[in-house]
């Protein structure tokens, strides 16, 4: 979930998969440890990727968007986000979080009875996250297990055959406390649904600059207006509109920033139809005006 150059967004595709490679193909580890109020806009905005990923709130407090879930983290938690499941971290202060992304497959080779048995099962229940809070025991057990992963790596020898094992303890305790049984239908239900929402976002993406509405969007996926408007706002907190007009503010700060266009040329050509409207929007989003951003 790591940023451009360290710390500023998320790097990101139109499904708003990361782009980011975690470790190598040969060992696809990597340990990070971050500060969410560094992030633009202080979060670390949404996406998603194929590797699962280990959180602990080591200073601060902050809110974490996982799937369907809104939830917050204190110091001394952790959470669990599950492989393919649409997240974002949002911070009102310093928040310090170490945390490690890393493929299942580092445990196991994925045609082995151990994948099989102990770790797909996991990957496909309807578990979008786990929380870890250090009152529960099996909980602090793992919250202990991942701050020693932390250490290891610092160590220079044999830290890859250790941080493996300390990950196995981990998921060896995740598995047997969690319930993720008889859960595969309701987890393919959710993957459904953000291969919908992902889809309309890249319609969004593709059509920002021309006249849309939540009929169009909904189309894109043959759903009901309705259907679109609670797609959007379980996963996103925001309206297929308003998602629309946020992007398209964006992509306007970008022109701001790397040309010399005009506001009104810059407006119209990011899907603004009125000028007016766009810098009022443009100022409740970003905080300045147009001309202050780009002076800025």
């Amino acid at each position: 979930m790591k940023a451009d150059n360290n710390y500023g967004r998320i790097r990101t595709d139109e499904t708003l998969r990361e782009t980011v490679c975690h470790g190598s193909d040969e060992y696809p580890f990597k340990y990070y440890n971050e500060d969410i109020w560094l992030f633009d806009f202080h979060c670390i905005d949404w996406h998603w990727h194929s590797e699962v990923e280990f959180v602990f709130i080591e200073k601060g407090t902050a809110e974490f968007l996982v799937g369907s879930g809104r939830y917050v983290l204190t110091e001394g938690t952790g959470i669990f986000i599950n492989s393919q499941v649409i997240h974002r971290f949002e911070a009102s202060e310093s928040v310090i979080i170490p945390n490690i992304v890393f493929s299942p497959s580092l445990l196991s080779a994925e045609d082995s009875l151990i994948y099989r048995k102990y770790i797909q099962p996991l990957l496909d229940s309807s578990i979008e996250c786990l929380i870890f809070s250090p009152e529960v025991p099996w909980q602090k057990e793992v919250l202990k297990n991942l701050l020693s992963v932390f250490d290891v790596q610092d160590t220079e020898s044999i830290g890859e055959i250790k941080t493996v094992e300390l990950l196995l303890k981990i998921w060896e305790t995740v598995y047997e406390n969690a319930n993720i049984s008889e859960s595969i239908p309701a987890a393919k239900a959710t993957a459904h649904t953000q291969a919908q929402l992902q889809i309309m976002m890249q319609y969004i993406h593709k059509n920002y600059s021309k006249h849309i509405t939540l009929a169009d969007i909904a189309q894109t996926v043959s759903v009901s207006k309705s259907s679109a408007l609670n797609i959007f706002n379980k996963y996103l907190r925001i309206s297929p509109v308003s998602y629309l007009i946020n992007y398209r503010l964006k992509r306007a700060a970008k022109l701001l920033a790397s040309t010399d266009s005009s506001i009104y040329s810059i407006a119209s050509n990011t899907g603004f139809e009125n000028v007016g409207y766009f810098c009022r929007s443009f100022k409740e989003l970003f905080g300045v005006t147009p001309s202050e951003y780009r002076k800025k």
